[in-house]
């Protein structure tokens, strides 16, 4: 390690006095100018790592959802998952390192790792259409080079247009071609052999509006739409041409206000979704001929993904086991479908992609998504083999036909993370192979009404979660108080969370009607409020 050089590039990206930031789920978050000297960071934490593993490792430069002005990086580990949580803890310490410290603690973190100081290391680099994310991209680029480290810089793509290159480039391409033509391939080949298969085949065109929320989705659809088969007809709106990146617009605004977003024109029955800022969620929606708005979220994607997975394992006839993940967020009505009328185990976890991903990875076939519209399906090495086996050399020729579309389904899912625009091709090809309209896709169940509220406290560790954050083990008597509260109304539930970035504890409820569900939320506020430590005013309904 060049101790001077790292002097001298440290002190070109100072970090300013007193911040302080967590590496999270998200990665780094916050205003684009606090993150210079974070970004240099990075760039040596992505060497380190990188040699560590003796693998390719990716640098995503994107705030997500976030408004323009902030920025972000998360690291990407080599088979296209999140970063591992040991170092997310090294990714802290070096972000928060005072500069004098920083040479100590690379070296310790060399030790701790066990990192091979003349291994190779190679990093891939994305970025998304804020401002300045090409400046602070450069600024990853300068702490690579410091190490010593090799990259290559893809400019400007989506965040799972990266997981994805860093997965086939560490498979040496047997997931794929390590290029954008090679995903856009790759994706556009299995969606249109699947839309050749659908019975309005060739006939009747498929139009369907994109929220781009202003950002790279928009970039990259274009790019892509020239591969789609004839049929199928996107328009682009918030492309980013005109307005701000997430401005009144994409998936975590419309799921959050539930209305359509600023810039959209719907006609009734329309069918619309929304990109996130970094194209890594997406919801649908439509609006019925009275005006009504209807949100199809992450818990109705995964339901028809599932239906869809589980009539064609039948056809294939091997004992493949499926099941879904959700969170504890995800609406109760969306799980007693998936129990009671499909019969697909349902399994809890923490909040945060990284666990809905895990406890995926347990199954043949594991389909996983946040009501927020964020998720994928993954496939187990086996259950991949048996199935392009079947397709190939299968006797039978339904159980062969079943088993073709279920590889071409294998080679359209992102299997590293969620991803917008291969979810929203899964999705276009499931409603017309099974000939659903938008109306019918969300008739499957009905939501049960919902409640989102948050109370500030003076300490948000006071609250303890157990059962997958689905009940309270302190303070004492919260719980019990929610119990009985919960008891009051009819198919109703209520839990409550700390948040992970502020003092704030927040609180979902549900129940038979808009009504009880208000009502329930509110109550559940007050006793956190009484029995957490609540902050400020008394909580008003």
């Amino acid at each position: 390690m060049d101790s001077e050089a790292l002097k001298k590039y440290s002190t070109l990206h100072p970090k300013p006095p007193g911040l302080t930031l967590q590496y999270g789920t998200a990665g780094f978050r916050t205003k684009a100018e606090q993150l210079d000297h974070v970004m240099f960071r990075m760039g040596l934490l992505a060497v380190l790592r990188s040699k560590a593993v003796v693998a390719t490792i990716g640098v995503m430069v994107t705030a997500s959802h976030n408004p323009e002005e902030d920025n972000g990086v998360k690291l990407v580990d080599p088979l296209g998952e999140m970063l591992h949580p040991l170092w997310e803890e090294y990714a802290t310490q070096l972000a928060n390192a005072e500069e004098q410290e920083l040479q100590k603690i690379i070296i310790d973190i060399c030790q701790k790792a066990a990192v091979n100081q003349h291994k190779d290391a190679l990093v891939f680099i994305g970025r998304d259409t804020r401002p300045s994310s090409e400046k602070l991209s450069q600024s990853v680029i300068d702490g690579i080079s410091v190490l010593g480290g090799q990259y290559y810089d893809y400019g400007l793509v989506t965040t799972p247009q990266l997981h994805y290159m860093v997965c086939c480039q560490n498979t040496q391409g047997q997931y794929g071609k390590a290029t954008l033509e090679g995903y856009y391939e790759k994706l556009s080949k299995a969606f249109t052999e699947l839309i050749k298969q659908s019975p309005s085949a060739g006939g009747s065109q498929r139009h369907l509006k994109i929220d781009c929320a202003n950002g790279i989705g928009a970039l990259k659809l274009s790019e892509m739409e020239p591969y789609f088969p004839k049929e199928v007809i996107i328009h682009l709106f918030n492309d980013g041409t005109k307005e701000k990146l997430n401005h009144l617009c994409g998936a975590d605004f419309v799921k959050v206000h539930q209305k359509p977003p600023r810039g959209l024109d719907m006609k009734p029955n329309e069918r619309c979704c929304s990109f996130d800022g970094d194209a890594d969620r997406i919801v649908y929606y439509y609006k019925d001929a009275t005006g009504h708005f209807h949100l199809i979220d992450g818990d109705k994607i995964a339901t028809l993904i599932s239906i869809f997975l589980k009539e064609l394992l039948a056809k294939v006839g091997e004992t493949l086991n499926m099941a879904v993940v959700q969170t504890a967020y995800a609406n109760g009505s969306s799980t007693r479908y998936l129990e009671e009328t499909l019969k697909v185990p349902v399994h809890c976890v923490k909040t945060g992609v990284k666990h809905l991903h895990h406890k995926a990875q347990e199954f043949d076939v594991g389909v996983y998504f946040e009501a927020n519209g964020h998720g994928t399906v993954l496939f187990s090495k086996a259950a991949e083999t048996k199935i392009r086996q079947l397709a190939k050399e299968g006797k039978d020729d339904e159980k062969r036909e079943a088993a073709k579309v279920l590889e071409n389904m294998i080679d359209l899912i992102n299997q590293t993370v969620g991803d917008a625009i291969s979810d929203m091709l899964v999705i276009e090809a499931i409603l017309a192979l099974k000939g659903l309209t938008v109306q019918q896709w969300d008739a499957i169940y009905t939501d049960l009404p919902n409640r989102l509220l948050k109370v500030q406290v003076a300490d948000r560790r006071v609250i303890v979660t157990t059962d997958a954050e689905r009940r309270v083990a302190t303070p004492l008597g919260l719980q019990e108080k929610i119990d009985a509260l919960v008891k009051k109304y009819k198919l109703s539930r209520a839990f409550v969370r700390p948040s992970g970035t502020e003092d704030v504890v927040r609180i979902y409820a549900e129940a038979d009607t808009q009504e009880n569900t208000d009502a329930l939320a509110h109550e559940v506020n007050l006793a956190v409020y009484h029995l957490a430590g609540g902050k400020g005013a008394l909580p008003q309904p």
